[in-house]
C-alpha cells in the first residue's frame, strides 16, 4: 500500500489570536498610557509614591466612576445625561435638609438613594415616554434639578451631619484602602457582568446598533432605556452620598461641572459616543488614567482651570481622533 501523506493544516492558535486581539485593543493602549503616567509622576514628584497620597488619588476618580459604569450603559444605548451633576446637588441638598431635621446616617443614605432614583425616572420619562432627545432634556433637568438646590440653599451651606456618615466617603477598608475604592471595585465587577454577560447587556449592544432591528426582534426598547436612566441617577444619588461625606458640607455648587468629566472618563474608555460599542474594563482604565493625570497635575500646583482646559481637550480629542483616522485610512484606499 502506498502511505498517503496528509497535507499540513493549519490549526489556528484560539489562545494567541485572543492574545493579539487584546494586544491591540484600546483598552491595552490605555493600560500603557496608563503605566506611562504613573511613571512620569513618580518622576515628577517625590511625594507621588507615599501609599497615602496614591489612596488619596483615587478619590479624584472614584465618585465620577461610579456615575460613569451607568453613563457607559446609557451612552451604548445611543442615549447620554448631562444632569448627573446637578442630581448630585439635588441629593446632596436633600440629604442635608434631612440632616438639620436629626436623620440619622441610615435616613440620609436613603433619602440621597431615593433622590437620585427620582431624577433618573424624570429624565427617564420625557425621554421613553414622550419621546424627547436625551441631550436637551437632560441639559434642561441640569438646570432645573440645580436651581432647586440654590433656591432651598441660597449662599448659605448645610454642615453637621452625623459623625458616623463620614465613613462614605472618609472611612478605609483595610490599611490605604479606602471605602469608595471598595464601592468602586465592586460596581466595577457589576457592571461588567452586567454589560458583558447578560442578556440585557446584549440588548443595550443591540439598541445602540439599530434600535429600530432591536425592537422588530423583540427587545423593549424603551422599557430597557428607562432603567437605564434609573440606573444613572442611582448612581448619581450614591455619588452624592459619597461626595457630601467626603466634604462633611452641602453647598449648591457641589459637583459643578463633574457631568463633563463623567462624559470624558466614558468616551476615553472606549465607549463610542454615537452608542453600539464600549466596554466596562475600557472605563476602568480611564478612571486610573483620569485620576492620575489631575492627581499628577495637582502635585505640580497646577491651576484648577489648567486642568479643566485639560479635561475639555482630551474630550474633544477623544471623540475627533476615530473620525480622523478613519478619513485618513478613505484617503489612503482612494489614493
Amino acid at each position: 500500500m502506498r502511505d498517503t501523506v496528509q497535507p499540513n493544516r493549519h490549526v489556528p492558535d484560539r489562545l494567541t489570536s485572543r492574545a493579539q486581539r487584546m494586544l491591540r485593543s484600546w483598552e491595552a493602549l490605555l493600560l500603557a498610557v496608563a503605566v506611562a503616567i504613573f511613571m512620569l509622576n513618580s518622576f515628577a514628584s517625590p511625594y507621588f509614591l507615599n501609599a497615602w497620597n496614591l489612596s488619596d488619588a483615587t478619590f479624584n476618580f472614584t465618585e465620577k466612576a461610579m456615575i460613569a459604569f451607568a453613563m457607559a450603559l446609557l451612552i451604548i444605548s445611543g442615549e447620554i445625561d448631562l444632569s448627573v451633576a446637578s442630581i448630585i446637588a439635588l441629593a446632596s441638598t436633600a440629604m442635608g435638609l434631612a440632616a438639620q431635621y436629626g436623620a440619622g446616617t441610615g435616613e440620609l443614605v436613603g433619602i440621597g438613594l431615593v433622590v437620585g432614583l427620582l431624577c433618573g425616572a424624570f429624565n427617564g420619562v420625557f425621554v421613553t415616554i414622550l419621546g424627547l432627545p436625551s441631550i436637551v432634556v437632560t441639559i434642561g433637568t441640569m438646570s432645573l434639578f440645580r436651581g432647586i438646590s440654590y433656591i432651598i440653599l441660597g449662599d448659605e451651606a448645610f454642615r453637621g451631619y452625623p459623625a458616623d456618615f463620614a465613613w462614605f466617603g472618609q472611612g478605609y477598608v483595610y490599611w490605604v484602602f479606602t471605602v469608595e475604592l471598595a464601592i468602586f471595585a465592586i460596581l466595577a465587577v457589576v457592571y461588567g457582568v452586567l454589560l458583558h454577560k447578560t442578556n440585557f447587556g446584549r440588548a443595550v449592544y443591540a439598541i445602540g446598533n439599530n434600535p429600530t432591528g432591536a425592537l422588530f426582534s423583540g427587545i423593549r426598547v424603551q422599557r430597557v432605556k428607562f432603567i437605564l436612566f434609573l440606573l444613572t441617577g442611582l448612581m448619581s444619588g450614591l455619588a452624592a452620598i459619597c461626595l457630601t461625606s467626603r466634604l462633611g458640607s452641602t453647598r449648591p455648587s457641589i459637583a459643578q461641572g463633574m457631568e463633563l468629566e463623567v462624559v470624558t472618563m466614558v468616551v476615553l474608555g472606549g465607549v463610542n459616543i454615537l452608542g453600539g460599542s464600549g466596554s466596562i474594563p475600557g472605563v476602568v482604565i480611564a478612571a486610573f488614567v483620569m485620576g492620575l493625570v489631575t492627581f499628577g497635575l495637582g502635585l505640580l500646583n497646577v491651576p484648577g482651570i489648567v486642568m479643566s482646559i485639560f479635561i475639555g481637550l482630551l474630550l474633544i480629542g477623544v471623540i475627533a481622533l476615530p473620525r480622523l483616522w478613519a478619513m485618513l485610512r478613505q484617503g489612503r484606499r482612494a489614493s
